[in-house]
């Protein structure tokens, strides 16, 4: 068994081998950039995009001209919410959100604020969830998008999406959401549930970094959304920019991957983050954070009361790889804002730790796991 033991997948994933070797020809052989239209390099690039783009659009039920290419989920997430912002200012200027979404939106809602935009956080209760009574009365005649997370990243739990799509579409409001974390580990289908744009990108189920996409809805009625990066009018002028051909590629690839596999995948990682949660459940005072039952399946987020998460993470990094919370995160020392709004105190929010599963993880990795972690949190309590 090599060491140590990879378990922060929520933070990002290993390429599969398999998208490494079809990336690979678009580094040194077919190099061309996509928007050379004048030889047979750019025509391969440009193919080689566009197979891509229906390889991410069959995965989450998407026409492949609705797939706009970023450099990642948070630039998607400025790209959605900024674009809206600005393109429907003649409708209104107020946004619906939660209290825990990923930072990037966030922060992004807290910049719109400071540009003349109306935020409303929604609260959620102790397992994560939102009150959709409360979202249905928070939507005013000035409302123009609902910003909802398709699953959370820290503790997996995952918004009731296609009954939010239905709030959205009774009340002419545009519904978006970072769907991250779940796309690629559970089904999700953007025309069932009604979603607007979304969010997603590759290097969280085993695609390269450094490439996302917004999942724009253009059939009637198309959303209209300006850009926020001009200068070339790449991706029919809503992303400018030399397009990222060996990402793209990679991405496509993954998608591939992901929805031939993506049943077996699912159910393994639930049968070992199952595995994982009993066994470290029979230590005292250890707790699961968020909804025990609609959460993903490869997310545990665990409290280790009467414990120091900094010295529990310390001790047991040098053999198993696993976070407090967000990687984007990672570096403040205050406790998890998403913890937090679920009612944990400080003193539990520091004595949590997150535990990211992926296809790779196998049983023996879970079984050294857990006689670490037990270890560990033994001597500390000592």
């Amino acid at each position: 068994m090599n060491y140590p033991i990879y378990l922060d997948n929520n933070a990002t994933t290993s390429c599969d081998k398999r998208v490494v070797a079809e990336m690979l020809p678009y580094f040194s052989e077919d190099f061309g950039n996509a928007s050379s239209g004048n030889h047979i390099f750019g025509w391969k690039a440009e193919e080689a995009v566009e197979t891509a783009r229906n390889q991410i659009a069959k995965l989450i039920n998407a026409n492949p001209n609705e797939i706009v290419f970023t450099s990642g989920a948070t630039e998607a997430n400025n790209l959605a919410l900024k674009g809206i912002f600005e393109s429907y200012s003649n409708k209104g200027n107020h946004i619906i959100t939660t209290n825990i979404e990923h930072k990037s939106v966030l922060d992004t809602c807290k910049y719109l604020e400071k540009n003349g935009a109306e935020v409303t956080y929604l609260e959620v209760d102790k397992e994560g969830m939102i009150d959709l009574e409360i979202l249905e009365k928070s939507i005013k005649p000035t409302t123009i998008l609902i910003a909802m997370m398709y699953a959370n990243n820290e503790i997996g739990t995952i918004h009731p999406i296609e009954t939010i799509g239905k709030i959205a579409k009774k009340h002419d409001v545009l519904f978006f959401s970072d769907a991250v974390q779940a796309v690629g580990k559970i089904p999700v289908d953007v025309k069932k549930q009604g979603i607007d744009l979304m969010s997603l990108t590759a290097h969280k189920f085993h695609g390269p970094k450094g490439i996302g996409a917004l999942y724009i809805h253009k059939n009637k009625p198309s959303v209209t959304i300006l850009p926020q990066i001009i200068g070339g009018g790449h991706e029919r002028n809503l992303r400018s920019g030399t397009l990222n051909v060996p990402g793209i590629v990679g991405f496509g690839k993954a998608c591939e991957i992901c929805l031939s596999e993506i049943d077996a995948n699912s159910k393994k990682m639930l049968l070992l983050r199952n595995y994982l949660e009993d066994e470290l459940l029979k230590i005292d005072s250890v707790f699961i954070n968020g909804n025990i039952s609609n959460r993903l399946p490869n997310v545990s987020n665990l409290t280790f009361k009467n414990i120091d998460g900094e010295r529990l993470l310390r001790m047991v990094n040098k053999e198993i790889a696993v976070s407090s919370g967000s990687a984007c995160s990672s570096v403040s020392q205050k406790p998890s804002y998403v913890l937090k709004a679920l009612g944990i105190s400080d003193d539990n929010a520091f004595s949590s730790i997150r535990f990211g599963l992926s296809r790779f993880t196998t049983e023996s990795e879970i079984e050294t796991a857990i006689k670490i972690v037990g270890e560990t949190v033994e001597k500390l309590r000592q």
